[in-house]
């Protein structure tokens, strides 16, 4: 979404691709040579933990970044999804010692509250008047306000934390029956979400496909009311999908599925992949966004 803000502002947007063969780790040495060579770019976006991979940003090459000699913008660390990830991961006080981050977070994910929108950036007091001073003339609602007073309450928060320990056992649970389900493969990048990116083999000759998993995406979603999010369009992601983690009867269902759903394609009994698949993915997508 930052690419299609940026495009809609007719703001240029400079692409740095992650490590594919290091669990997609960032590259801060190719991130400041680009900063270097284009002293136009004014803010770097770095997702930790990452979407679809789950994995985190090594802080020694976030600081890389934010120690670049001649380069004068902004780091902006979107940590959605940290609630997820080990304690001690977030780098929130970092904008005590760096007055060029900002850290982002959202009550969307471990909170369950993307219904009220509300999100929060951790910044100097420099860039947080900067942002006060371009933010649009309405405040959140009274009621957005209210309910996420009463999510950051101290009974509330036990809740949350009640049901982040809950999807991470399910997590390690996904992490250990996958690979037990033939037609699965290798997990790609890391753990530390609350979804798993996990390949997807053709069967035969036990290589990653891209036909394959877009089958099993649009079986389980179309015939079995079971919605994974096929990703096997993206760098380092081939036949990929990233699987969301739910309750225990939720991830019960889901491993019965996919285990039968594999087992009609390896028997060829799977439909072709639908002739648009962008379509048949948006379409996948809205009914879980």
């Amino acid at each position: 979404m930052y690419a299609v803000s940026a495009q809609v502002n007719d703001v240029q947007v400079v692409h740095v691709p992650l490590d594919v063969k290091n669990d997609f780790a960032l590259q801060p040495d190719l991130i400041n040579e680009k900063l270097s060579a284009d002293p136009n770019v004014k803010l770097v976006y770095i997702c930790s933990p990452g979407n679809p991979t789950a994995t985190l940003a090594k802080k020694e090459d976030v600081q890389k970044v934010l120690e670049h000699p001649t380069w004068n913008g902004i780091v902006v660390l979107d940590e959605a999804y940290v609630d997820f990830a080990p304690e001690g991961t977030s780098l929130a006080e970092w904008v005590v010692e760096w007055p060029n981050l900002v850290v982002m977070q959202t009550l969307s994910k471990a909170f369950g509250l993307a219904g009220i929108r509300l999100g929060a950036a951790f910044a100097s007091p420099e860039v947080a008047g900067l942002l006060n001073n371009l933010k649009a003339p309405y405040n959140i609602s009274s009621p957005t306000s209210g309910l996420a007073q009463r999510a950051l309450g101290k009974e509330s928060l036990e809740v949350m934390r009640g049901n982040r320990a809950k999807i991470i056992e399910q997590r390690e649970r996904l992490v250990q029956e996958l690979p037990k389900i033939n037609g699965m493969g290798k997990f790609k990048g890391g753990y530390a979400s609350n979804f798993l990116l996990v390949e997807v083999l053709d069967g035969p000759q036990g290589k990653p496909c891209n036909e394959t998993a877009l089958q099993v995406y649009e079986t389980m979603a179309g015939q079995k009311g079971v919605v994974v999010r096929f990703r096997g369009k993206e760098l380092g992601c081939e036949g990929c999908l990233r699987i969301t983690v739910g309750t225990a009867k939720e991830v019960d269902r889901f491993l019965k599925e996919l285990k039968i759903t594999l087992e009609e394609a390896q028997k060829g009994k799977l439909g072709a992949p639908a002739a648009n698949e962008e379509k048949e993915e948006q379409k996948a997508n809205d009914v879980i966004a």
